[in-house]
């Protein structure tokens, strides 16, 4: 693997961990709405979290495209929240928040690095303490 394919996968990782961070401190608030909103930022960061610790040690194309395919929901489900609302979960429309877009910021880099991988086909990385940055 180049270094370039290594940046690429640590910042997917970084940007997984960066938003996984902020939808757990963000869960508590979201109960206070409603049971639904908040499972939703709850499992939304338990995903985001195990995304981050498997491609830390292996980073298949199918992580990575799952990793893609769920940093492009929660943009698509915030886009969602501030223009239509979201049914079920926050049915009117909410404010943008400076946090929300910058985590959608974060969320789009780690998108944008993690199709870079899947077209490029070099999205298998694993993690060896000893030997880092080998493929496998």
């Amino acid at each position: 693997m180049t270094d370039r394919a290594a940046l690429r996968r640590d910042v997917v990782v970084v940007a997984c961990a960066l938003s996984a961070g902020i939808h757990a401190a963000l869960a508590p608030s979201h109960l206070d709405e409603g049971s639904a909103a908040g499972g939703a930022f709850l499992a939304a960061a338990v995903l985001l979290g195990a995304l981050m610790v498997v491609l830390t040690r292996h980073a298949s194309a199918p992580l990575i495209a799952l990793a893609a395919v769920t940093l492009a929901a929660l943009i698509t489900s915030y886009g969602a929240a501030i223009t239509s609302g979201f049914p079920v979960l926050h049915p009117s429309p909410e404010p943008v928040e400076g946090l929300a877009v910058a985590t959608k910021l974060v969320e789009a880099v780690g998108l944008a690095a993690a199709l870079d991988l899947l077209w490029r086909g070099r999205p298998a990385v694993a993690f060896h303490p000893a030997r880092k940055g080998t493929t496998t």
